[in-house]
């Protein structure tokens, strides 16, 4: 192929788009839906709790999924598109995406966290904290929380290197569902403390005094 003619591809429209849909525009919806499988699932768990304990967490939790679920459906709708800053299908997506990331971020913090509470001794945590000598670490989960949260940003710009933005995000979502863990276990602690599930001091069927004043007390019973 002659040289000009090679440039001319590169800079050929329709190849940039085959580029940026990256086969998406053909398989978007095979994609889509392995994609929003798990939020299924923990949809229909959640409305099933709900059946089973008429609780509306569960029902707000379901919300969550279901959001979840839009989110990515508008997400392969865009990336179909080309992934052009604008249409409706970029509008739509980005009104999604932050709709989804502050209803988790408000139930990361509210119920799974249990933070935020209003007469805690440190502002944004809870009465009661586990992890005592780490009280910053608290402050740094609750940034790290939002901010990887909110980094499907990092995708709407329309340079290259997809692949590599698509890693990084993932990456970050992994650690941020690691340093998740820690504390929604706290949490799950200290409820089951509160519902006296497990106690701070399991009391013993027997005493633990001290054997000469049990021995005197044998002593004065037996006289």
């Amino acid at each position: 192929m002659p040289r000009g003619e090679l440039l001319y591809s590169a800079d050929d429209p329709t190849l940039q788009k085959a580029w940026l849909t990256c086969g998406a525009e053909m398989n978007w919806g095979s994609y889509f839906a392995l994609a929003m499988l798990p939020f299924l699932v923990r949809f229909v768990q959640s409305i099933r709790r709900y059946k089973d304990s008429k609780l509306p967490t569960h029902l707000i939790n379901a919300g969550k999924y279901g959001m979840g679920i839009v989110h990515y459906f508008c997400y392969y709708l865009w990336r179909r598109d080309g992934e052009s800053d604008g249409g409706a299908s970029f509008v739509m997506w980005c009104l999604a995406a932050v709709v989804y990331s502050l209803y988790g971020c408000a139930w990361d913090f509210a119920m799974d966290w249990s933070i935020c509470k209003p007469r805690a001794k440190y502002p944004l945590l809870r009465r009661d904290l586990v992890y005592t000598s780490q009280i910053p670490l608290y402050y740094v989960a609750l940034v790290m929380n939002l901010v990887i949260r909110f980094l499907w940003v990092f995708y709407i710009p329309s340079w290259s290197y997809f692949n590599l933005r698509s890693f990084i995000c993932s990456l970050m979502e992994m650690i941020r569902r690691v340093v998740w863990n820690f504390y929604r276990l706290e949490n799950e602690h200290l409820g089951n403390m509160d519902q006296y599930r497990i106690t701070r001091e399991c009391p013993l069927p027997y005493s633990v005094d001290n054997p000469q004043q049990e021995d005197e007390e044998d002593e004065e019973d037996k006289a």
